[in-house]
């Protein structure tokens, strides 16, 4: 055996140097790991997005759940404010809500309260704020349609103690409902405002009711000023028929149904009206019409302006 065929000598163990580099291998496995972590989670995030939004139901989302949390709140002026917040889990958008009031009255937080509403990565949308807990006058006098509850001789001492000049937020209900046509008729002999349109008569609970800032965010707006009536309802059939069988699920949970939804929109017929612009004097004479089964006063406020 030569010199050259001996083994190497063993190096003399280092137990320092066996710690560094066993903490060398811990740190690259764990960085490789955090890495592909990351990387997954970058993936899983910016992947669920792209299935939530795909096609267009980031946009149907707000299309169909926007306005229907507007129906779901009659007595509130609501504007969406943010589409498409998305998240893994969810996709979400903020409306801000403010209560109706007679035009000239003074609005706390004019800008409104925000609130958010969200769907889920499945479409089931969460929990909803307002609705039938909102307890507003407004939304009292529209749940009251079709009860009975204060008839004409009630409503005329309502508003007998009340100076004619008030400007008054009200809801006029039909003795019979009234075709569009005879809406516009109507609302022209007494120089009123139907902002909202009560569709359907549903006792107690919140009816469908459809104008004004209620209106599908994409229907075109009235093509002739004088329209307003007859184009909010075009805009109501327009919303239904984007409605599909499986958006029933998320409408139930706005106290809505596509059967109810799909009627009173074919039926296009007015059982009740809420006018903003009008006045006490205005309502007075309005409640002596043999069409009117009453008038719900909602709220008051005198306009400094008028003469």
């Amino acid at each position: 055996m030569t010199d050259d065929d001996l083994p190497l000598p063993m190096p003399d163990f280092d137990p320092k140097a066996t710690r560094r580099a066993v903490r060398r291998g811990v740190a690259r496995t764990a960085i490789t790991v955090l890495a592909a972590l990351l990387i997954l989670v970058l993936a899983a995030t910016v992947g669920s997005g792209v299935v939530q939004r795909r096609g267009d139901r980031e946009q149907r989302m707000t299309d169909v759940l926007g306005t229907a949390f507007k129906i779901y709140n009659p007595a509130y002026d609501i504007e969406i404010r943010e589409r498409g917040a998305t998240t893994p889990l969810s996709m979400s958008f903020t409306v801000a809500a403010r209560p109706m009031r007679a035009v000239g009255g003074f609005v706390e937080g004019y800008g409104g309260v925000e609130h958010v509403v969200t769907q889920d990565f499945f479409g089931h949308v969460g929990r909803l704020p307002l609705g039938n807990y909102a307890g507003t006058t407004l939304s009292m006098a529209l749940m009251n349609v079709g009860t009975g509850n204060q008839p004409k001789e009630d409503s005329r001492k309502v508003l007998a103690r009340l100076p004619e000049g008030l400007n008054a937020l009200a809801v006029v209900e039909f003795a019979k409902p009234l075709t569009t046509d005879e809406l516009v008729a109507f609302t022209a002999t007494y120089k009123s405002h139907a902002d909202k349109v009560v569709f359907e008569r549903r006792p107690r609970s919140i009816p469908i009711t459809w104008g004004g800032p209620t209106m599908w965010d994409r229907a075109p707006m009235p093509g002739e000023p004088d329209e307003p009536i007859t184009s909010d309802l075009a805009n109501f059939r327009r919303w239904v028929g984007i409605l599909k069988d499986y958006d029933d699920d998320n409408l139930h949970d706005f106290d809505l149904s596509l059967a109810r939804l799909r009627k009173a929109a074919n039926d296009g017929l007015a059982y009740a009206y809420v006018d903003p612009f009008t006045t006490i004097g205005e309502l007075r004479k309005i409640i002596e019409d043999p069409l009117v089964r009453t008038v719900r006063v909602a709220d008051v406020t005198y306009d400094l302006e008028r003469p």
